[in-house]
């Protein structure tokens, strides 16, 4: 005596998303400006976008840095774990008081420099006709 065939239920959602499979990754890319002069534009938004990334990944450097920095400080010196200021550990008011504030900079460093690139690298940026 066979055993009942087993019947595999997916949602709706679940087989359309399995009938696309996979697809070039193009959300990764600008989307084509029309114009008359689209070439151009094209190109110079993806030198932009190209620029943006490079601008990330030097914040996500410096972050790593801070971070990372940070914890080998006070892993490396481990006496600010014992010094005090007003019963609350040195160490925990690197972590809690120095941080923070940082990480901010970082942060609004870094949108006004993609910033400041979108607006110098824009397509037409520069060209008043």
């Amino acid at each position: 005596m066979s055993a009942p065939r087993r019947v595999r239920i997916t949602s709706p959602q679940t087989r359309i998303a399995l009938a696309r499979r996979h697809r070039p990754a193009q959300h990764l890319l600008p989307p084509t400006i029309p114009g008359p002069d689209e070439r151009d534009s094209t190109d110079a938004a993806r030198a932009l976008f190209a620029r943006q990334r490079r601008q990330a990944a030097r914040t996500l450097g410096l972050l790593g840095t801070v971070l990372f920095g940070l914890s080998g400080l006070l892993a490396a010196l481990p006496v600010l774990s014992r010094l005090t200021v007003a019963e609350v550990p040195v160490s925990w008011l690197l972590l809690m008081g120095g941080t923070y504030p940082v990480l901010l900079v970082i942060a609004v460093r870094h949108v006004r420099r993609v910033e400041r690139l979108e607006r110098d690298g824009a397509p037409g940026a520069g060209r008043q006709g």
